[in-house]
């Protein structure tokens, strides 16, 4: 049987995410889902609208009701789930891929993002599924008050008085993305003065890449102090992810950006936090300081919401900067994180707050690798571990604790990839760690 869900959903170029899959797909999730009314979305790619209708149809075919929302944030349809009692979401969208890749994300009516795991079990229903009566097919209707629903949602987890007394200055950097759908109006309502970037929604991401790094937002890191900015903030196509630039122009990346909202959020009500086995140990600091604990899931956003899912967590979030607010929903959410770090920027800057996140130096790297050559690099590494009795955790791949940092090596669940992390708390340590355990694993 052919595999086409990874970590988060299917995904790939058009040549293989294509109308004909899509149809397909949804008719098996229509069917998995046992019918019921299905929110439908996608982000600003060239080849959404297409998978998109095809995705309509196959829902409709097995007599599943769409509410499609159009061009919109991943995290608004998630939310919408349970506001709607949906029985679940297909979101068109590959995140922060590249324009000629696209993807079909599936969340459930809890939402919960359906993973690797559970996709097979869609897969198993591709081709096997029966068209309903020419009478009882599925509805369809346009909903059109998402956005002020879902604002109204965020402005009750802030103090807006706060922030307007503040007006705090903020560069936005959309990416050409749907952030264009929320951001603006939000931070605006919010009392923010706002400069935007990369605005358009354009699927061919002409602005910059869609992936929020370092190297993608250079024009970010310049605005940000040239226009005498309090924060710059850049998302990726969907939203699920967002990294900042403090007022000095300096790149805040995913992790720390996740370890600030956790300090934020514990100020005001304690709960354990859930992060992947990939996050930076600062989160495992500010956990430590507020006395609560740190649950580990394997990397990806169905982990994730899935240990949300299971409550007493206050926060939920990952390395690459997808933040989860259970007051929202269960999802990444790209807005209702930022808005609380918005709103701290009241009482001072974001360079003090970041102050008070120990800091630490990551390197990453990639090994081009089939599925089998993956299997083998990773058993390589826990042989390692065993051998040398060292503290290792295996939830996904095998991640070292070491005294000095740690460093994980694990098959990435999207890609033809082993991804190999390593932290220290200086770069030149990370990266003496990176090579030794490269070695290790590559035998």
């Amino acid at each position: 049987m052919a595999r086409y869900f990874g970590t988060n959903g299917v995904r790939g170029t058009f040549d293989k995410v294509n109308p004909e899959l899509a149809l397909s797909l949804a008719k098996a999730i229509g069917t998995y889902f046992k019918k019921g009314r299905i929110i439908v979305a996608r982000d600003g790619r060239l080849t959404g609208e297409t998978l998109r209708d095809a995705v309509v149809a196959g829902l409709m075919a097995v007599g599943c009701d769409v509410i499609d929302l159009g061009v919109a944030p991943s995290p608004v349809a998630e939310f919408l789930i349970k506001k709607e009692k949906a029985a679940g979401a297909v979101i068109i969208t590959a995140s922060h891929n590249p324009p000629e890749y696209n993807g079909i994300k599936v969340v459930d009516g809890k939402g919960v993002s359906v993973s690797r795991e559970r996709g097979g079990e869609i897969e198993k229903l591709m081709g096997e599924t029966a068209n309903a009566e020419w009478n009882r097919v599925g509805g369809f209707c346009k909903c059109g008050e998402f956005i002020k629903e879902y604002l109204d949602a965020v402005k009750r987890i802030v103090e807006p008085g706060k922030i307007r007394k503040r007006k705090p200055r903020l560069v936005l950097d959309c990416g050409n993305g749907t952030a264009s759908i929320i951001a603006p109006v939000l931070f605006r309502e919010l009392g923010c003065e706002v400069v935007l970037l990369n605005e358009e929604i354009d699927g061919r991401f002409p602005g910059r890449p869609s992936e929020p790094t370092k190297e993608n937002i250079k024009e970010l890191l310049k605005r940000v102090p040239a226009e005498k900015a309090d924060v710059g903030i850049a998302w990726d196509g969907d939203c699920d992810r967002v990294v900042l630039v403090d007022e000095k122009g300096e790149y805040v990346i995913g992790d720390r950006v996740f370890a600030l909202c956790a300090l934020l959020k514990l100020r005001e009500k304690k709960g354990d936090i859930v992060t992947t086995v990939a996050t930076s140990r600062a989160i495992e600091d500010v956990a430590k300081k507020y006395g609560v604990k740190v649950r580990y899931t394997q990397i990806g956003a169905p982990y994730l919401s899935e240990e949300m899912a299971k409550g007493k967590a206050a926060i939920g979030g990952e390395e690459v900067g997808g933040i989860i607010l259970p007051e929202i929903s269960l999802a990444k959410d790209g807005f209702s994180s930022i808005a609380k770090i918005v709103e701290a920027l009241s009482e001072k800057k974001l360079s003090g707050w970041l102050r008070e996140i120990p800091a630490y130096a990551n390197v990453k790297e990639k090994i081009p690798a089939d599925e089998k050559h993956k299997k083998e690099i990773v058993g390589e590494m826990e042989k390692y571990a065993k051998e040398n009795k060292l503290e290792f955790i295996d939830i996904d791949g095998v991640r070292i604790n070491l005294d000095e940092g740690w460093v994980i090596v694990r098959a990435s669940g999207t890609e033809d990839y082993v991804r190999i992390f390593a932290e220290a708390k200086t770069e030149e340590k990370a990266k003496q760690i990176l090579e030794k355990y490269k070695k290790a694993a590559l035998g």
